[in-house]
């Protein structure tokens, strides 16, 4: 990384490698931003711990994603919509002064230098795919929102998993603090386990309350 930093977007989001998100910029800082990455197309996200992601002042998480533009619109309102793509995940170093925008010093995570292993990422797969089902029920608008095609890829698809799991902003960022992808994977496991019960318990009061749906 060079002397003037990896341009920085905190949000109040997660986003993980190989997610594809749409994000709207509006602040004259990040357009400034925009205009500055041109050419390479690419800039920094990270969560924001504390605060808000608009005017600064805010407390930010140590790792974040890569992202690439896959697409803008600009609208007559002067804001720009963005399609972006997460590419990789890094540590951040430290931050840079904010002015025009936020840069930060990053080094890169090897975080797919373990193998997947096999019956781990089926096992896993077999949990999204399970909770989303059972999610469906109760947000189907919100699943059609996340569905995305699986790639053969095992690192890719472990990401994907992670991106189509339905899980709190706090557990989004420890899977995506995880270095180990097979670490990630029982994370994720884990995690749908826990929810599959409160969806059951959602569907249960649902039925209940709706005796003739």
């Amino acid at each position: 990384m060079n002397d003037q930093g990896l341009p920085m977007f905190p949000l109040g989001m997660v986003i993980f490698p190989h997610q594809v998100v749409g994000l709207c910029i509006f602040e004259p800082r990040y357009h400034a931003m925009l205009s500055d990455v041109e050419i390479n197309q690419r800039f920094g996200t990270c969560l924001i711990a504390r605060g808000s992601d608009v005017g600064g002042h805010d407390e930010r998480s140590s790792v974040g994603t890569l992202m690439h533009i896959l697409g803008a619109q600009s609208l007559p309102n002067g804001q720009t919509l963005l399609m972006a793509e997460g590419i990789e995940c890094f540590e951040i170093l430290s931050w840079l002064d904010d002015a025009p925008y936020p840069r930060a010093v990053v080094k890169e995570r090897c975080c797919d230098e373990e193998d997947v292993t096999t019956g781990l990422l089926k096992s896993t797969e077999s949990a999204v795919r399970a909770i989303r089902a059972l999610q469906s029920e109760l947000f189907a608008d919100e699943c059609l929102q996340s569905n995305c095609d699986m790639d053969v890829n095992p690192w890719v698809r472990s990401w994907q998993l992670c991106s189509m799991t339905p899980m709190s902003t706090l557990d989004q960022f420890k899977v995506l603090s995880l270095s180990d992808p097979n670490d990630r994977l029982r994370l994720v496991a884990e995690i749908c386990c826990e929810r599959y019960g409160d969806y059951q318990r959602m569907v249960a009061i649902d039925a209940t309350s709706n005796p003739f749906s």
